[in-house]
């Protein structure tokens, strides 16, 4: 009875607003008016051409008396619901503002996707400004420049009566460092700036390639029969290199672990309760590296759950970051040492399962697998070249988890035996 109580109250507003009256409506689709009463106090179900003439006589539609049009409105709102801390809201009335006030609803959502991807920007450009090599190296080299001439300057303002040939020689310093200040501002501004604007924050090479991946939701489709997807223009020459490298590795990937093949494996696998990405490989083919890959590249529903993924070199630095909803994947540059990825760089060709959980009281817990791989594709005499990566899925099982957060800076956990420095943020009484 619960699932039909709100299509009578819409039956009963709508023929309110119509200024319709019970006798007169019930007599048009040929039921009494008790029985329509019944109807709109949500005693009575109703459908099939009863429904259908009732939407025919209420001038609406079908879905729209069901609640159906509103389904996408009332979960979204429920999401926003769900993502405001603290919030009071009860749940169970989304429904009733997305019926009601369906342009509010949507207005409501959009601001909350908005303020998601604000969110994000702030922490991209949190990370880059603390972080980013370049840019420290960009700005050591204006305040360089800045300095130099300020010293010229100051030579020649002090002191009037400079030999002509000194005057000339700090005149040319001061054009060849201004000149230099010119070219190093360009390069910075040029850096800085993005075609997206803030949500883009400042775009890397490898930040481009991600973002264009995104737009793809991760699925190269002309790549999984060895063709080559079109790259979008405006790339970058780095971000450029980097996306054929990695059309080139993903034709790879598809080669050594087909699409029908995995699609096969992740059904077989369907009915175990915890994901193991061995049995998967016995029964797919392929290594644990392309397995990790190929999975976070699947089309939308195949792997039947969200899938995140990280991937490092031998140093730790950051080569390809595929987000997951809920949690900050790590941060290039300075990051939280805590991370299995990085765990795994300490313990070649071990693979490594470790339940995680990020900083806050209602945060979900993600279930991680990692494994680092040695190359010596360069030689046996020569260093390998080693590449580490981690798989992520949520993981709602209860059990303990280990804390990981983005970095020491901006994470609550005081205790944390891993912590390199003070935290600017409130502890929250996580360990």
């Amino acid at each position: 009875m619960e699932d039909m109580a709100p299509i009578g109250s819409r039956i009963r507003a709508r023929r309110i607003d119509l200024g319709l009256r019970q006798v007169e409506l019930s007599r048009r689709i040929g039921i009494s008016a008790a029985y329509l009463n019944l109807i709109e106090h949500n005693r009575r179900p109703i459908a099939g051409k009863r429904m259908a003439d009732l939407a025919r006589e209420l001038d609406t539609d079908v879905q729209v008396l069901t609640g159906a049009a509103f389904a996408p409105l009332t979960g979204g709102l429920r999401d926003v619901a769900a993502r405001s801390r603290g919030a009071t809201a009860d749940p169970a009335s989304a429904e009733d503002l997305a019926t009601k006030f369906p342009d509010w609803a949507a207005l409501m959502i959009a601001q909350d996707r908005r303020i998601i991807g604000l969110e994000r920007a702030v922490d991209n450009l949190s990370d880059r400004l603390a972080n980013d090599p370049w840019l420290s190296a960009a700005l050591h080299d204006i305040l360089s420049s800045v300095t130099a001439i300020h010293s010229a300057s100051g030579i020649l303002v002090d002191d009037p009566g400079i030999e002509p040939d000194w005057q000339a020689r700090f005149l040319r310093n001061l054009h060849e460092d201004s000149q230099r200040l010119a070219d190093s501002a360009k390069g910075l501004v040029g850096y800085l700036e993005t075609g997206d604007g803030l949500e883009r924050g400042l775009a890397s090479p490898q930040e481009e390639l991600e973002a264009w991946l995104c737009t793809r939701d991760w699925h190269l489709c002309e790549a999984e029969t060895g063709g080559d997807p079109e790259l979008p223009p405006g790339l970058s020459s780095g971000a450029l290199a980097l996306a054929r490298a990695h059309v080139a590795q993903y034709q790879r990937d598809a080669e050594t672990l087909p699409l029908a093949g995995l699609r096969a494996g992740l059904a077989a696998c369907d009915g175990d309760t915890a994901f193991d990405p061995g049995a998967l490989i016995a029964l797919a083919g392929g290594d644990l590296l392309c397995l990790f890959r190929r999975l976070a590249s699947l089309p939308e529903g195949v792997a039947g759950r969200p899938v995140g993924l990280a991937v490092c070199d031998g140093s730790g630095a950051l080569t390809l970051r595929k987000p997951i909803e809920g949690l900050a994947m790590p941060h290039p540059g300075v990051t939280c040492p805590l991370w299995p990825l990085y765990t795994a760089l300490s313990r070649p060709m071990t693979p490594i399962r470790q339940r995680i959980a990020p900083p806050g009281r209602d945060a979900q817990c993600f279930a991680t697998f990692a494994v680092s791989v040695p190359d010596l594709t360069g030689g046996f005499d020569r260093p390998p070249v080693t590449t580490a990566a981690m798989l992520v899925l949520p993981d709602d099982t209860p059990g303990p988890a280990l804390g990981v957060g983005p970095y020491c800076r901006i994470c609550p956990r005081n205790a944390c035996p891993a912590r390199r420095e003070p935290s600017i943020l409130a502890d929250t009484g996580l360990g």
